[in-house]
């Protein structure tokens, strides 16, 4: 099982044991007991992340269950022990967990019963990590915990952090004619339909019994051709998915035909490329426990290409 985050109060903290196995990369936990299911997810060395549509970004922190009480009485008395945080500030905690008490203390007396909660951060500490500022605190089990936590783990946070670890497949279109086009010659561009399936990852707690999937369906291609002097097919450069393919393979006796989705371009690349850009918009779906469940952003994620065009040479006889 891959190592759980450093015993930190505050963040990345010890969860309880979860009992998860885990299978490569595919199951791990997390800091705040969440395990990732990615077996469903996209795979391949040319994946990656889903950049929001909108300004909507994952959670940069939340609440979960970190500590039974022995492991919160390990990791507080230390810090008092060294008065690393101040006598004062010291003794005002201990007696916040009435630690002198050694039956009930950090509520030992409830161990097996509840669990104390903090928060956590996104390891990418974005904006806003540190908005989960409370110290710890007890929720008994089956309770919701307090009203006043509204970053509290939930199955729609589970959602929204699966969405934060969806990975999709590369974007490189496949062109006809390949890398090199010539001016005013119709270029057809196409995704590999294999490649382009719907993906997921399913997040939980399972100390709480909660657990959300983020599911990434593929809708639509953008094109971006590099250059202004170029026209799309269609003319928004948006090829919409049509039974479950986005694009459409130039095959033989189609020379004359406008390609569902493509461009021309009107003028040379001279000595240079044109950087096509090709942008796959996927929309986001989610199920939770209970029957909870909705929309997501649309995620996009797109990767540029370079594209020699050249003048038709005429033949002169």
């Amino acid at each position: 099982m891959p190592a759980l985050a450093d015993n930190t109060i505050g963040g990345g903290a010890q969860a309880p044991n979860t009992n998860a196995d885990a299978n490569g990369d595919n199951l791990s936990v997390t800091a705040g007991g969440v395990v990732f299911d990615r077996s469903k997810n996209g795979s391949g060395t040319s994946t990656g992340a889903l950049t929001s549509s909108t300004n909507w970004s994952p959670p940069p922190c939340w609440y979960a269950p970190k500590y039974t009480p022995e492991q919160l009485q390990k990791t507080l008395e230390p810090i008092w022990e060294a008065e690393s945080t101040g006598y004062e500030w010291d003794a005002e905690q201990r007696k916040k967990y009435n630690a002198d008490d050694k039956e009930k203390g950090f509520n030992k007396d409830k161990t097996g019963k509840g669990y104390w909660w903090d928060s956590y951060v996104d390891k990418s500490y974005p904006p806003g990590w540190d908005a989960c500022d409370k110290g710890p605190f007890w929720v008994d089990t089956g309770d919701a915990p307090p009203a006043e936590y509204e970053n509290a783990v939930t199955p729609e946070i589970l959602a929204e952090l699966a969405y934060n670890e969806i990975r999709v497949p590369g974007t490189k279109v496949t062109l006809a004619p390949a890398e090199t086009t010539k001016v005013n010659l119709p270029t057809w561009a196409w995704l590999d339909g294999a490649a382009f399936k719907p993906v997921s990852v399913t997040a939980s707690v399972p100390v709480l019994h909660i657990q959300a999937t983020a599911t990434a369906e593929p809708v639509s291609l953008k094109i971006e051709p590099g250059t202004a002097d170029a026209v799309t097919y269609p003319a928004s450069g948006v090829c919409e998915i049509n039974n479950g393919r986005i694009g459409e393979p130039y095959a033989k006796g189609k020379a004359d035909q406008t390609p569902p989705c493509g461009v021309k371009y009107l003028r040379s690349s001279g000595d240079a490329t044109f950087p096509l850009r090709a942008t796959v918009t996927w929309k986001i779906t989610w199920t939770g426990t209970g029957g909870a469940g909705g929309d997501l952003p649309d995620g996009n994620f797109g990767a540029t290409q370079d594209v020699v065009v050249q003048e038709i040479q005429a033949v002169n006889r």
